[in-house]
């Protein structure tokens, strides 16, 4: 199986059936969508159960529901990957949430073949060298080929009306200042099959994870030039009450990866490129279009 949806649901209203029915609509249909909810008493589920469509996909396996107490968000996505992710590519899609368009799962699938055909024939030339260096040559890229991979692409935040476009590369400032966005990212299953969650971190589990996979995990990133998913927008990190939360436990993530020296270098580059007016424009629905389309010029012209 290609792909594992996943979203994580606590008395979401008609929102659950709106995010699983912009699954059940891709065109490519090589998935499971995992349903993990902590035990909603709005409706949600019956509501979901009634669905022509939805109903017919739990008929048939395709889509699987688990009900069970957790103890937030994160805990339920663990709970997911534990009980019965099958599919070789991860992605969490939260309530509210959609896939942009029909044609995303396809395309995705496009990119990860294309992408493991050209690691084959890098693999198949270096294997046909017969100079000394062949046998670290065919190593290495041996290790290319398996090594596990995220495969993200651009967001469309509902809220201000506007796409967010992801870095084209991921380094160490990009982990520092902003990942791509959850929803917009395709996992290897193997990497979490290496770390869960962290439960602890009520706001910056998926932070702290991405982060583990740059720094630890071994993972390799590839860039999706298109936009991915259509987020909602206002999640549980944009409210002024888990603002601090929000500081705290992404002050704790970096001093988990990153060494002294690195953490300010970059809180250098923040403060002389002014980050705090460029998040609040950012987060205008006045500004934000403007924004993010400047800065997906100047990510094509410095990869930053």
């Amino acid at each position: 199986m290609k792909f594992s949806i996943i979203t994580a649901s606590f008395n979401p209203g008609d929102k659950l059936l709106f995010t699983v029915n912009s699954i059940l609509e891709q065109e490519f249909q090589d998935f499971e969508i995992i349903v993990k909810d902590g035990g909603s008493k709005d409706g949600a589920l019956e509501l979901l159960k009634k669905n022509a469509a939805a109903g017919r996909a739990i008929a048939e396996g395709k889509l699987r529901l688990i009900i069970e107490r957790d103890r937030n968000v994160y805990d339920g996505m663990n709970q997911a990957l534990e009980a019965c992710c099958r599919g070789e590519y991860v992605l969490f899609l939260n309530c509210g949430d959609r896939f942009h368009d029909r044609s995303v799962l396809g395309a995705v699938a496009g990119a990860i073949g294309k992408a493991a055909q050209t690691v084959e024939k890098q693999t198949e030339k270096v294997s046909s060298d017969i100079t000394g260096e062949t046998g670290d040559a065919v190593e290495e890229q041996y290790g290319e080929k398996n090594r596990p991979v995220i495969y993200y692409g651009n967001t469309y935040c509902m809220r201000t009306n506007a796409t967010v476009h992801s870095a084209p590369e991921i380094t160490g400032f990009t982990c520092f200042r902003n990942i791509p966005c959850h929803q917009s990212c395709f996992y290897d299953r193997r990497l979490f099959l290496e770390k869960k969650y962290d439960t602890n971190l009520k706001i910056r589990a998926d932070y702290d994870h991405f982060l583990w996979c740059y720094y630890r995990g071994g993972a390799g990133f590839q860039y999706l030039d298109f936009v991915v998913a259509d987020y909602e927008g206002g999640g549980i990190s944009e409210t002024e009450k888990n603002r601090k939360t929000d500081k705290a436990e992404h002050g704790l993530v970096i001093r988990r990866y990153m060494k002294t020296g690195e953490i300010l270098k970059y809180k250098g580059i923040m403060l002389l490129t002014l980050a705090p007016l460029r998040r609040w424009i950012a987060e205008s629905s006045r500004f934000s279009g403007v924004y993010h389309r400047i800065k997906s010029c100047l990510y094509r012209k410095t990869n930053l």
